[in-house]
């Protein structure tokens, strides 16, 4: 197969398209989609140093392109990009703190995190690939907070896509639903009576359901989802650390990159960002207090915990998916041991061939941040340089200052990945400040929302909240009436 190929972690001989990639999401086998580190592009000095005053959009095309050029005509690939990342909707602004210390803000977008961009272009390439199939598709996500409004902003207007957002009631805050209700048109949020397991299990169920696909609209393949695992939300996550570079002025030195990192999407984006010749020294993969991947690199042993409650809420991960891709693209294997009957996770995070570890320790750092420190960073932050940060981007800043031991004298940048305003109260607690709201955060406090309930009680069992088939049939009706229209 011309052009670069993807195969799954859990099964390498079995190679497809991004195209493919993109439209099937999970890989065979309960893999992950990867492409072999042998076959990452590999971008010249040059062609990296040329990217100096290039704006977001054309960067992304130089690093994007040599990935997708022989299945997207590079004029359709340019506008698509140009669209996905017009600086007038999702600004990227990279700042001189101190030192030689930047911070990137990929908090400007429609919903102010950094999920826009994988967002926006995931649901760019989705609607480019089905107008070219003449095909069409609901896209169905469960949130727990950031990830719907993104999916549900990006997908907003495509002309091939549906899309239908579960959320938990109650357990969001009033902007994220807001950023998913207020847009109408093919964008359709779900509040469901449960939490955000009980949500997943809906999409899961759903997605699942070829013959309700087949009976509603005469095509079992017609529900698809955005997950964060997918390789169109991926490949877009290795252009921030290129547009970094061309803004911090450095040509002689290499610099750090320090990542908040929960699901390990914007570190992977990175580790594959510097195999295309990124002059990256050092990537600090900052964790809160989930220390599972830190101990992993002490140890040498992968043990997966409870989860622990942290400020960095987006990163209240124990065992992050695209740790399964790390963990591949350095010569290991990791998978997770399923149910034979049913498919669900028995016992997560097997290692059954180690990586070289000697290489992942000499390329990555990763230091867990206590919840103390998160409010004292960013208190100390605000008081010395008047930056006030979100608590993620406050694990980047500690995990950054303890490496460096409080000399910022290397070229180094630190990802923030979500707007301050988004985490009030913390802001407040740490700072006395509360933050402003962003302006389109207050746009949307005033328009109407149109929410879909799924009112049936979840099952209540001794492990917790559970899908019920009542609320099963509720959610298939509500579906039904929709597309009927």
């Amino acid at each position: 197969m011309a052009g670069t190929t993807y195969y799954s972690t859990n099964n390498p001989a079995l190679r497809v398209s991004f195209e493919t990639a993109l439209l099937t999401g999970m890989a065979s086998n309960y893999g992950l989609y990867m492409i072999s580190r042998k076959d990452i592009p590999i971008l010249s000095r040059h062609r990296i140093e040329a990217m100096k005053g290039m704006t977001y959009a054309r960067i992304a095309y130089e690093v994007l392109e040599p990935f997708l050029g022989r299945e997207v005509p590079p004029a359709r690939l340019r506008s698509l990009l140009e669209d996905a990342y017009d600086a007038r909707k999702i600004p990227t602004v990279v700042q001189r703190v101190t030192g030689k210390t930047y911070i990137i803000w990929l908090t400007r977008g429609p919903t102010y995190s950094f999920k826009d961009y994988a967002a926006r272009f995931f649901g760019r390439m989705l609607n480019f690939f089905l107008g070219e199939r003449g095909l069409r598709r609901v896209v169905i996500v469960a949130t727990s907070g950031d990830t719907g409004g993104a999916v549900a902003d990006a997908l907003f207007g495509l002309r091939n896509i549906d899309n239908i957002v579960f959320y938990p009631k109650g357990s969001i805050s009033v902007g994220q639903r807001r950023q998913m209700t207020t847009l109408g048109d093919n964008v359709h949020a779900f509040e469901v009576n449960g939490d955000f397991d009980v949500c997943q299990a809906l999409a899961k169920n759903i997605l699942g359901d070829a013959s309700f696909a087949i009976n509603l609209f005469g095509d079992g393949e017609r529900f698809t989802s955005a997950n964060s695992i997918s390789v169109g939300r991926l490949l877009p996550q290795a252009v921030y650390p290129f547009y970094a570079y061309s803004q911090i002025g450095t040509s002689t030195e290499p610099f750090i990159a320090s990542i908040p990192s929960g699901n390990f999407g914007n570190m992977m984006g990175t580790v594959i960002a510097r195999q295309m010749g990124l002059p990256v020294e050092k990537i600090i993969c900052g964790v809160n207090e989930n220390r599972e991947f830190p101990d992993f690199l002490v140890s040498g042993t992968y043990t997966v915990r409870p989860s622990i409650k942290s400020p960095s809420s987006a990163m209240i991960v124990s065992h992050p998916s695209n740790l399964a891709r790390l963990i591949d693209f350095y010569g290991g294997h990791m998978f997770d041991e399923r149910d034979v009957s049913g498919g669900s996770v028995t016992k997560p995070g097997i290692i059954d061939r180690m990586p070289d570890m000697e290489a992942i320790r000499r390329d990555i750092v990763s230091l867990g941040i206590s919840n103390a420190r998160h409010y004292e960073t960013m208190k100390d932050v605000y008081e010395r340089y008047g930056i006030i940060l979100d608590p993620h981007g406050a694990v980047g800043w500690a995990a950054l200052d303890e490496y460096l031991e409080g000399r910022h004298d290397r070229p180094a940048v630190i990802y923030e990945t979500a707007d301050p305003g988004k985490f009030p109260e913390d802001v407040h607690r740490a700072i006395g400040v509360v933050p402003e709201l962003p302006p389109g955060m207050k746009e949307q406090a005033d328009l109407p929302e149109r929410i879909y309930s799924i009112e049936a009680e979840p099952e209540h069992t001794p492990e917790g909240l559970k899908l019920s088939p009542a609320q099963v049939d509720e959610a298939k009706d509500a579906i039904r009436r929709i597309f009927a229209l």
